[in-house]
């Protein structure tokens, strides 16, 4: 087996990397298809235990790819980075690799007390195209979940996006939309960025709506660039307004690479995120279950002792109708976590217990990502 491995590596490393992908089905133009010392985050025993109750368990993700691209520079300038002829010489050998990792990465998430082997929706970032999500939900660690794709091409001028994974068992989906941040941006016409996707579906027979993001970088400064993800905000709870205004009964997931804290403006006022599950009245606000952990000195990425967690799963309160009931007929949510596991984990030089990313300082670490993925569980009672 491990001959046929390399042997397969080897073959790799002399094609790029779109010569290997295949073509599986899609759909409409949207294409469907810390250091040392971070606590650990909270135990991965997830099984309820009532007498004459039985429950099931859904896995809800949220993870950045870290740079996913291909080998091909379709991009000019901005894509040549992530080329055989770049400096990252980013060839074969580098992107299967990454590949692989990524789906042993994701194939490690458990979730105990699900009907399914993992989580059954994942939301993606800093993916380069459609290609190289074809190519990971194929890799031997995912294959036999048989995750299908939700992408749509963004403006961004590097060229990443955001994309969904979903498990056709158990999430269909109904409908697909995107938006642009231009509208909120009206003084910056020019401005290009990632756009927002929206994928509407059945989940354990209820209506659930999950908005994928990936927020403006604080290029700049966190102040100075506030105002980008701000926009964001706005966009995302004008987008939950008007799914819910279409249909008051159903529950709304949104989640991404914020650029920001929980308690940033962004994700405080633009979006009206509550700390607590008391403040949210049963009308469509949204919780934020990371700002508790955050302030237990849990992140999803570090810098020099100071952990940030930009990577949330936000969402209304249509999953804390029974929060505090052992009666779970719909959708509720249990808990929130950062994925922290010790194999994700650098654990050498001044980078000790944070992401073991791909790249460091120009070199190649052959790790994982330079973010955590967080996961929310949602139960519901088997009748």
């Amino acid at each position: 087996m491990k001959r046929l491995l390399y042997f397969v590596l080897a073959l790799a490393a002399l094609l790029p990397a779109k010569a290997l992908a295949q073509d599986i089905e899609v759909k409409t133009d949207t294409i469907i298809d810390q250091p040392a010392d971070q606590p650990t985050d909270q135990p991965t025993d997830l099984t309820i235990d009532q007498p004459g109750r039985r429950y099931t368990m859904y896995g809800v993700m949220f993870y950045n790819l870290e740079n996913l691209f291909d080998t091909i520079n379709n991009n000019g300038v901005y894509d040549l980075e992530f080329s055989p002829q770049g400096a990252r010489q980013w060839n074969g050998t580098k992107y299967w690799q990454k590949q692989h990792n990524m789906a042993y990465a994701i194939s490690q998430m458990e979730v105990k007390g699900s009907p399914a082997e993992g989580p059954v929706i994942i939301g993606v970032s800093e993916i380069e195209n459609i290609t190289v999500l074809q190519d990971l939900v194929r890799q031997p660690e995912l294959k036999d979940r048989r995750y299908q794709i939700v992408h749509h091409d963004s403006p961004d001028r590097r060229g990443v996006d955001v994309g969904l994974l979903y498990n056709p068992r158990f999430f269909k989906v109904l409908n697909v939309t995107n938006q642009r941040i231009n509208k909120y941006l009206p003084d910056y016409p020019e401005f290009r960025s990632r756009d927002q996707l929206c994928v509407t579906g059945m989940l354990a027979g209820e209506k659930v709506s999950v908005i994928v993001n990936h927020w403006p970088s604080r290029l700049g400064g966190e102040e100075q660039s506030s105002y980008l993800r701000e926009a964001a905000g706005r966009m995302a709870r004008e987008t939950m307004d008007s799914l819910l205004a279409d249909d008051p009964n159903q529950g709304i997931i949104f989640m991404g690479d914020l650029n920001d804290d929980p308690q940033n403006k962004s994700c405080r006022e633009a979006i009206g995120a509550k700390k607590e599950i008391k403040d949210c009245p049963g009308d469509g606000t949204c919780f934020n279950p990371w700002w508790n952990i955050l302030n237990r000195g849990i992140g999803t990425l570090g810098y020099r002792g100071n952990w940030n967690l930009f990577d949330q799963i936000i969402f209304t309160d249509y999953f804390l109708r029974n929060y505090d009931s052992k009666d779970k007929p719909t959708l509720t949510f249990s808990r929130a976590e950062v994925l922290n596991r010790k194999f994700l984990r650098s654990n050498e030089g001044d980078r000790q217990g944070y992401p073991l990313r791909t790249f460091s300082g120009g070199v190649f670490l052959n790790g994982y990502s330079d973010h955590f993925p967080t996961m929310i569980y949602l139960v519901k009672e088997i009748k």
